[in-house]
């Protein structure tokens, strides 16, 4: 061994150490950043547990005492103790079907104009309008829908609407009965502009992310814009489309303080969308600070339930839909 390489084995040695020393490092920190996921996400686990096993241990007592009937009565008689949920349920998902009947076509057509025709000046400040609206807090709608916006379908909207459809057979029915003002229908089109800004948002996202070149080689081919957006557009983009107007759905099941100041707070079904109702989340608010007994309190656990699982299914039919679609691509 020559003399130069015995003065390199100190330094070698002192290279290979201190690359072992990184290397050892890097090991500790990927083990302590993979031990913190781990843990965040049996956090949530844990936490989403947690809140379906208090809400069927607090339900109990309701379904205990009412069995299946609890889902298919509509009394609500605190004073005698006996609950139902039907007028809840239903109110909950006709307001929902209201709002997503007016949120969807306005949201996407929103989404439409700035991605395809608005100037290009104009769409980052209309874009951030319609994003404030989400930014709003739930009870400012609320307060706006019982001042502003109640007194004015009372006497703009609903009279044209029993005037015109309430006499056809079959939809009439929807249609008819005085104008409240306060009602299902109001709280349906509060909720719709509450999830507009979910829908339109994330339709212009993703519908920014279809390439140019396919658009480009569309409207080569002569097509219109309105041809462009149907067959090119809107099924390149339409999984992220539904996943915005699931967002949204589950936004209008949920939705609390705005739909208890305009939809008038009655536990009963009614054909007319005119007539006062209630919802699951509007119910719990209004009443769970009164409630006394524990069968009072176990039945607004037990709506609390329902509309866990009502948001629940509505996320598997969702995540469904978007497996076949993804299925139809070959993804």
């Amino acid at each position: 061994m020559t003399d130069v390489a015995m003065r390199d084995q100190p330094a070698r040695r002192t290279m290979d150490a201190g690359r072992a020393a990184v290397l050892s490092r890097f090991r500790t920190f990927d083990a302590v950043f993979g031990g913190l996921t781990l843990a965040a996400a049996v956090f949530v686990l844990v936490l989403l547990g947690s809140v379906i096993v208090s809400l069927i241990i607090g339900s109990m007592p309701a379904f205990r005492a009412f069995g299946l009937g609890f889902l298919t009565s509509q009394v609500w008689n605190p004073n005698d103790d006996v609950y139902g949920a039907l007028g809840a349920i239903y109110g909950t998902i006709v307001t929902s079907v209201i709002a997503m009947a007016i949120a969807i076509p306005v949201g996407l057509g929103i989404a439409v104009f700035l991605s395809e025709l608005c100037p290009f000046a104009l769409r980052k400040p209309i874009g951030m309008a319609i994003e404030l609206l989400a930014g709003i807090p739930s009870i400012i709608y609320g307060i706006w829908g019982l001042f502003i916006f109640a007194p004015f379908v009372q006497s703009y909207v609903e009279p044209p609407l029993i005037a015109v459809l309430g006499p056809i057979p079959g939809i009439g029915a929807l249609f008819q009965g005085p104008p409240y003002g306060i009602g299902v229908l109001t709280a349906g089109i509060i909720l719709g502009i509450m999830v507009l800004p979910f829908i339109s948002s994330v339709s212009r996202d993703v519908f920014a992310t279809v390439p140019p070149v396919l658009k480009e080689a569309g409207y080569g081919l002569g097509c219109t814009t309105w041809e462009v957006v149907k067959n090119i557009v809107i099924p390149f983009s339409r999984t992220g489309v539904i996943g915005g107007v699931m967002l949204a759905l589950g936004r209008a099941l949920g939705e609390t303080m705005a739909v208890t100041f305009v939809i008038g707070n009655a536990h009963r079904i009614s054909a007319s969308v005119l007539s006062p109702g209630t919802t699951i989340s509007a119910a719990i608010a209004n009443e769970f600070t009164e409630a006394v007994g524990d069968l009072y309190t176990s039945s607004l656990i037990a709506l609390g339930l329902i509309l866990f699982v009502i948001t629940f299914i509505v996320l598997a039919i969702a995540r469904y839909m978007l497996l076949r679609i993804q299925r139809r691509a070959g993804v």
